[in-house]
């Protein structure tokens, strides 16, 4: 071969490498033009993902992505939620995670009878892992916080509280722990609701018309043989033994069930702290001393001093945990029968020792819940126009 075909040759090669360059360079300024700086998927209402998924707006934001409505143009337009995760490698690799464990759900749950949000799709977008679920309303912290913080009527909460412990006892009986319990991470199936006068208060407050709700989020959900990570939960919902470091199973799912419940009857939550060691001030204010076991186990022993928080009521955190925090049943806002009933399932609920702490198949069995078994009793605790007349003793 001559010296002028060999730079022929060459002048191709190169010619062929820069169109490569050129189209990889293309490709790169369509990701980045088609997602924001910090990952997030640009898009509009009318465009449509996966040839199928139309956008109609957006339901909601947080640090994994964004949750869009879409409709689901191969099932007669029917509208969708879509979970849109940002196309960064770590929450690729966590939406992998929750497409594993919810695909485990819908095969142990076929009929959907177990309370948990139904995935019905998923699929990669360019770099966006897409998660499509069954359209749900607002969440019980939002309607609650559209609700001026009012809490919810005690027979509502039987119901609610019934059908969460159902769905996280099935996590539990299949070897997953949530561990990210909390009102945001339970939805309404129907958020429509009447208007009551409230004459304590003096208002009117929404009432929700039905209190059937779905157990989301299972992004953090930990299957028993897997890593557990030393620091799990939302802060307000975590169970002492996790504050702690001393380990956690089943039991830290209902501990954050049982500040649920208490945030649904108060309309507050019931530990509002961002520090270690005030969140457990805060503990000992309604549940008692920390056990001496669990102390003496714990890593963090720098919270304690001989044995004991160390703790100085005098200071400025101090008086906030006196002013925030009291026994738990001082909490109660009627003697009725089933104000004490769910007192004492709290209590059980929030009992320090996790080994000791009630399960939920025991709660499901609680006299709190005796009322919903009743026959013919189960439409009347969805309907809140019942509900609000209360229980009979």
């Amino acid at each position: 071969m001559g010296k002028t075909e060999l730079c022929s040759l060459y002048e191709g090669f190169l010619d062929c490498v820069c169109l490569c360059i050129s189209r990889s360079s293309r490709e790169a300024a369509g990701d980045s033009e088609r997602d924001t700086e910090n990952g997030h998927l640009i898009y509009k209402s009318g465009d449509v993902l996966d040839d199928r998924y139309e956008i109609v707006n957006t339901l909601g934001e947080g640090t994994f992505g964004k949750v869009v409505q879409c409709s689901d143009h191969s099932r007669g337009g029917n509208p969708i939620a879509l979970k849109i995760i940002k196309n960064l490698e770590k929450y690729r690799e966590a939406a992998k995670l929750e497409i594993n464990v919810l695909e485990k759900i819908s095969k142990r749950d076929p009929e959907h009878r177990h309370h948990c949000v139904q995935m019905l799709d998923w699929f990669n977008y360019y770099g966006h892992m897409c998660i499509c679920f069954e359209l749900l309303s607002l969440s019980t912290f939002d309607f609650l916080k559209a609700n001026n913080f009012l809490p919810y009527p005690v027979n509502q909460i039987r119901h609610m509280a019934h059908q969460i412990c159902h769905a996280v006892s099935f996590l539990h009986d299949n070897k997953l722990t949530h561990t990210d319990l909390k009102p945001e991470n339970i939805l309404f199936v129907n958020s429509d609701y009447s208007l009551v006068y409230n004459a304590e208060k003096k208002c009117n407050e929404r009432r929700i018309n039905d209190t059937t709700v779905r157990l989301v989020d299972f992004g953090s959900a930990t299957f028993d043989h897997e890593h557990h990570s030393s620091v799990i939960s939302t802060r307000h919902y975590r169970a002492p033994e996790v504050v702690l470091e001393l380990g956690w199973s089943h039991p830290c799912d209902v501990w954050s069930i049982g500040c649920i419940l208490f945030e649904y009857y108060g309309g507050f939550t019931m530990y509002q702290t961002h520090d270690n060691k005030e969140h457990l001030a805060m503990m000992e204010s309604i549940q008692g001393p920390v056990p001496q076991r669990m102390i003496q186990s714990s890593i963090k022993q720098k919270y304690f001093l001989r044995g004991r928080l160390n703790w100085n009521e005098c200071s400025k955190a101090g008086r906030y945990v006196k002013a925030k925090c009291k026994p738990l049943r001082k909490y109660l806002s009627s003697h009725e029968t089933q104000h004490h009933q769910l007192f004492d399932l709290l209590d059980r609920m929030l009992g320090y020792e996790p080994s000791t702490r009630i399960s939920l198949s025991t709660a499901l069995r609680h006299p709190f819940f005796l009322l919903l078994h009743q026959p013919g009793r189960s439409k009347v605790w969805r309907n809140s126009c019942d509900m609000s007349r209360g229980d009979p003793e």
